[in-house]
């Protein structure tokens, strides 16, 4: 079941929130969402739920449009939470389950399999107001993936958590990667989308700047980043042919250069000048890609 955004664009008035997109997102897949605020991720969303009409364009899901007929075969983990806060958790998720066809049996089922998931069994019969802001965030995942969902839209799933309940919710997620749901989701951790995601999208005031799979974003952008630990003044580095970006570190220093090439010349250059501990080259990170995409770090 791909899911497609052709030429798809969202206006307020004279604002366009999200202009001429098109994206194909494969079946039993990860995709990231990436954008500073105001970028059009959560707009994009909220058509492809049909929570919002679009302006111009197509979105459909196995080649048909997406209405209420399919809501229990799509989950959505909205960046505003919104649970009922006098709600005890069963009640809410019984609910909410109910909501998308289920039997209450079957929910129960479920809830009983997450709660234990995130270790927090006890929470069955708590109101969800007497719950931390996290543990509320778990509830609010479980809510989103009880019915099994195929498709799953996750809107910021990790702001606000710890990194033990980060790495939880991640598990969780890639779980349901394995087991079939087509995810997509929208990060402000680059390192997460990085970690999880063989295809992504960065998009700048509604449009994309930055679309693809991973490896081949990577590969394409053709800098690289060399890390180097000395026992000498590495300055020199500074105005040095083919570096891009130079910053200095306690052990030495991290350079951005032009490409694998260079690499050689640099490591040439440290011969004979002193200790080198270390001369390490790695990909680009998104974060680099973000900066001379848009021109700013995203975080």
């Amino acid at each position: 079941m791909t899911l497609k955004l052709e030429n798809v664009t969202k206006r307020y008035g004279n604002h366009t929130a999200v202009d001429n997109l098109t994206l194909h997102i494969p079946e039993k897949e990860m995709f990231g969402f990436l954008g500073g605020n105001g970028a059009g991720k959560t707009t994009t969303f909220r058509m492809i739920l049909g929570l919002l009409e679009v302006s111009e364009g197509n979105i459909s899901w196995n080649g048909e449009a997406i209405g209420y007929d399919k809501s229990h075969l799509i989950g959505y983990l909205p960046e505003e939470r919104g649970l009922y806060p006098k709600l005890k958790v069963r009640d809410q998720v019984v609910y909410l389950g109910k909501l998308r066809g289920m039997r209450k049996q079957d929910v129960l089922k479920e809830l009983d399999y997450w709660l234990d998931r995130f270790h927090v069994p006890a929470y069955l019969d708590k109101k969800v107001e007497e719950l931390s802001k996290g543990n509320q965030q778990k509830i609010q995942f479980i809510s989103a993936v009880i019915h099994q969902p195929k498709l799953l839209i996750l809107d910021e799933p990790f702001s606000g958590l710890d990194p033990v309940n980060v790495e939880m919710l991640k598990q969780a997620v890639l779980e349901l990667k394995e087991r079939g749901t087509s995810i997509v989701f929208s990060s402000h951790q680059m390192d997460h989308v990085e970690e999880m995601c063989e295809n992504l999208c960065i998009l700048q005031k509604g449009k994309p700047v930055v679309q693809g799979e991973l490896k081949e974003i990577k590969r394409s952008f053709g800098k690289k980043n060399l890390i180097i630990h000395a026992d000498m003044d590495l300055d020199f580095f500074q105005d040095y042919p083919d570096v891009v970006r130079y910053k200095k570190t306690m052990a030495g220093c991290e350079l951005q250069i032009e490409d694998e090439e260079a690499s050689q010349k640099i490591f040439s250059e440290l011969q004979g000048r002193g200790f080198v501990r270390k001369f390490e080259l790695e990909e680009p990170s998104l974060n680099d890609i973000f900066i001379e995409k848009v021109g700013a770090s995203y975080e």
